[in-house]
């Protein structure tokens, strides 16, 4: 298993919307974005934070049904 990166809020979401995630709504620092993963609808809150904690990103990830090698680009 790779080791969660440190990434912002904001790259967060750019890494989700290339895996089709759109941008639905926004109230004050946190965006939803919905998704559909394994046929299945997903909705997804990322804060808009300068780094998020290791297990937000790990919690955002599962919720989008995201390995992180999936997310890094590092799939074997």
């Amino acid at each position: 298993m790779a080791k969660l990166p440190v990434l912002s809020g904001t790259q967060v979401v750019q890494l989700l919307s290339q895996f089709g995630f759109v941008k639905v709504a926004q109230k004050g620092s946190h965006v939803k974005l919905k998704g559909v993963r394994n046929g299945m609808s997903r909705i997804v809150i990322v804060p808009l934070h300068k780094e998020l904690a290791t297990g937000t990103l790990a919690s955002i990830l599962r919720q989008a049904s995201l390995s992180i090698e999936e997310l890094t680009g590092e799939e074997q």
